[in-house]
């Protein structure tokens, strides 16, 4: 009996140590500057709430927190910060056209005026990500005029 416990355990450790060795990837893209979008452009407190609350899951600047090194959890965070990358990455910010960079300040706002970002498993782990009333106001007031100079033409 205690030969086939120990022989499971053995197994789950095997199991755990090979999907770290063999897990998703955590290393980050380099960052093309000519692309990504110019934070020193934006104003402090905006560029503030975003290195905070947005740029682990939507930019190529990730910084990788040592539970996404550890079985099953790092396939989460993997995920979770492929799919943000995927919908919206400032990395790649002036890559996109005007209009969607538009559309996508606009969905941003909207977003976060709702709740629903920053996704709320990111908030449980990071408290500092936690967005004040006058953090969503201070980010929306920006993504407003932004949006709208996109829009009228602006690059």
């Amino acid at each position: 009996m205690h030969r086939g416990v120990g022989l499971a355990a053995a197994a789950i450790v095997v199991a755990v140590a090979a999907s770290a060795a063999f897990g998703p990837d955590r290393t980050n893209p380099a960052v093309d500057r000519t692309v990504a979008l110019d934070v020193g452009s934006v104003p402090a407190p905006v560029a503030s709430i975003m290195r905070k609350a947005c740029f682990d899951c939507h930019s190529d600047e990730t910084r990788w927190p040592w539970y996404a090194s550890v079985p099953p959890v790092s396939l989460l965070v993997a995920h979770d910060v492929n799919k943000g990358r995927s919908h919206l990455n400032f990395s790649e910010w002036r890559s996109y056209n005007p209009f969607d960079r538009a559309d996508m300040l606009d969905e941003a706002c909207k977003r976060v005026t709702s709740g629903e970002m920053p996704i709320w498993p990111y908030r449980l782990l990071h408290p500092e990500a936690r967005l004040s009333a006058a953090d969503i106001a201070t980010l929306c007031d920006w993504t407003r005029v932004e949006a709208d100079r996109l829009a009228s033409g602006g690059d």
